[in-house]
């Protein structure tokens, strides 16, 4: 078919990486979610530990990605000095811990379907934080759009069958600290030209989060803990759960890095949706009306806020390529004019 045909063989082959990618992120960040909610929840594994679980993830992640990065060499270490690392890792990695603490403890007390219509507010909190910290402009239409995520979220919650006050609490509470995660990073790394890739940022996020978790788990999960003799570490359970958990810091890596942050936003809303049916069709989750009504409200919420996103974005890469024509039209004129004014000179050195 010539030129044509193997264009379009490149083009199928990039789609289809794509839809790999993407049905990667999807399967492991459900399996992770399943996975946490199955060893937690007291009527499954009833393993209600969620720091200690959370620690085991992290000096699992920890672990290889210091393999990864010192021994294979499969991504380079950034440069970063010690004053950089406490005034920008550290609280990053402090925000982390506490997201995840609170994120997985709420997977005792609510249903996974209801846990992801509260992770709808996730753009609320970034876009509000990001004002409060002068990251973002306020604007009344994004404004009124997260308003009426809010007002979702709200009538999913109206609607909830096993409605808990503290499970609610604690995911906001995580929803929050996440939030102000990723405007830091905005605001102490991005801005300083540092970029973390999700191996980078284990290798350097993921030591410190275990020291901020070890200080809460001494006086609250330790002491049960100590007291359970009953208890004996399943390797199989816990390795595969934390094998799970760094496979998919290294799915976002590739799906980000070879889609874009976009994309998986989008594969997300995907994801949530699945976890939902799941959460009513396997695990017996009771899902009513009210919920899907109020989850679709928000989900159509999300959705526009993308939209806009990627229409900004859009407009900023128009924008950039305009300017770069500009100059280089501006450039090409002055080498004329300087080609002109030599010409110029030689004549009259003849004359």
């Amino acid at each position: 078919m010539g030129k044509g045909g193997s264009l379009s063989d490149s083009v199928l082959k990039k789609i289809l990486l794509s839809y790999t990618y993407v049905a990667i992120w999807i399967f492991l960040s459900f399996t992770v979610i399943v996975y946490n909610k199955y060893i937690l929840d007291k009527k499954m594994y009833n393993w209600p530990f969620p720091i200690s679980l959370t620690m085991i993830h992290m000096s699992f992640c920890a672990t290889l990605a210091v393999v990864l990065i010192k021994v294979f060499k499969v991504v380079e270490p950034v440069t970063m000095s010690r004053e950089l690392y406490l005034s920008s890792v550290v609280p990053i990695g402090a925000l982390y811990s506490l997201s995840l603490w609170l994120s997985n403890s709420a997977y005792i007390y609510l249903s996974v379907s209801f846990i992801q219509m509260l992770k709808a507010l996730m753009p609320v909190a970034v876009y509000s934080i990001g004002v409060s910290l002068k990251r973002e402009t306020f604007k009344t239409d994004t404004m009124v759009n997260m308003l009426s995520i809010s007002l979702g979220v709200a009538v999913a919650a109206y609607g909830e069958a096993r409605f808990d006050s503290w499970g609610v609490f604690l995911q906001l509470g995580a929803v929050a600290f996440e939030a102000t995660r990723l405007v830091l990073i905005q605001i102490l790394l991005t801005s300083k030209g540092i970029t973390l890739n999700p191996i980078t940022s284990l290798y350097y996020v993921a030591p410190c989060c275990l020291v901020f978790l070890f200080i809460p788990w001494i006086f609250v999960e330790y002491p049960i803990l100590k007291e359970s003799s009953s208890f004996h570490f399943d390797f199989v359970v816990f390795g595969t759960n934390s094998f799970c958990a760094f496979a998919l810091n290294l799915a976002v890596f590739l799906l980000v890095g070879k889609t874009s942050a976009l994309t998986m936003n989008v594969a997300g809303v995907v994801k949530d949706w699945l976890l939902i049916a799941f959460s009513w069709s396997v695990i017996k989750d009771t899902v009513t009306p009210i919920n899907l009504v109020g989850y679709g409200l928000a989900f159509l919420g999300v959705a526009y806020y993308n939209h806009a996103k990627l229409q900004a974005l859009k407009a900023k890469e128009a924008q950039k390529k305009s300017q770069q024509t500009d100059e280089e039209e501006a450039g090409r004129l002055l080498e004329e004019r300087e080609g002109e004014v030599v010409a110029g000179k030689r004549s009259e050195s003849q004359d």
